[in-house]
């Protein structure tokens, strides 16, 4: 990844990585999702979720629709913008 230093958001995207840090670590989670997506566009992500498989669905389910409601109020689109985009790249990579 980049040296962040030269942006304005900066400051606030190391902010964020350290509270996403402390929040995995010291929180008593049942469900996680962690996607790095570095400059040169590699990507690596990390899902788990501590549930029975009766509540395994419900628990992606509400990590996707957390991230798409994060994606589309930080980008000013719409949740059918960002599904649709999010479908696309799911398409890509081959995912069934």
């Amino acid at each position: 990844m980049s040296d962040d230093s030269d942006t304005d958001d900066a400051p606030e995207f190391e902010r964020v990585k350290r509270q996403a840090a402390d929040a995995v670590t010291d929180s008593d989670v049942v469900s996680v999702y962690v996607g790095l997506v570095g400059d040169d566009g590699d990507n690596e992500f990390y899902f788990a979720n501590d549930v029975d498989e009766e509540r395994l669905q419900e628990m992606a389910s509400q990590q996707l629709g957390m991230l798409t409601r994060v994606l589309a109020e930080q980008s000013d689109a719409s949740i059918e913008q960002i599904t649709e985009r999010a479908a696309e790249a799911a398409e890509q990579m081959n995912v069934r």
